[in-house]
């Protein structure tokens, strides 16, 4: 009988830190306003910095990105539902223009 390989990637260990790194994550980018359609149109380099800016090792997957993308997507939709909490708003959304580059105005 052959041994089994182990995914460590997929353990049940692997996906509570990936769960916890994602938190981490999606706090940051919800205090800059990010959306999470906004955080998928970033380029890999630009994820990267981010992710060091927000003090976290950047993910080596696209997996984590996409739960920071799920978590952001349930805290929009609290915030929507208590819109005069104190959380509901993001704290430091004059930051975003670090990251997400407002789209250009053409000329009229």
């Amino acid at each position: 009988m052959e041994p089994q390989e182990v995914d460590f990637a997929h353990t049940e260990g692997a996906a509570k830190r990936r769960r916890e790194k994602a938190m981490g994550l999606a706090r940051y980018v919800w205090d800059r306003g990010i959306s999470g359609q906004e955080l998928l149109d970033l380029t890999d380099s630009t994820l990267r910095k981010l992710a060091r800016a927000a003090e976290t090792n950047p993910p080596s997957t696209m997996e984590t990105w996409l739960t920071v993308v799920e978590l952001l997507d349930q805290k929009t939709a609290w915030a929507q539902r208590h819109p005069d909490h104190p959380a509901a708003t993001p704290a430091h959304r004059d930051e975003k223009i670090m990251w997400v580059t407002p789209p250009v105005q053409p000329w009229t």
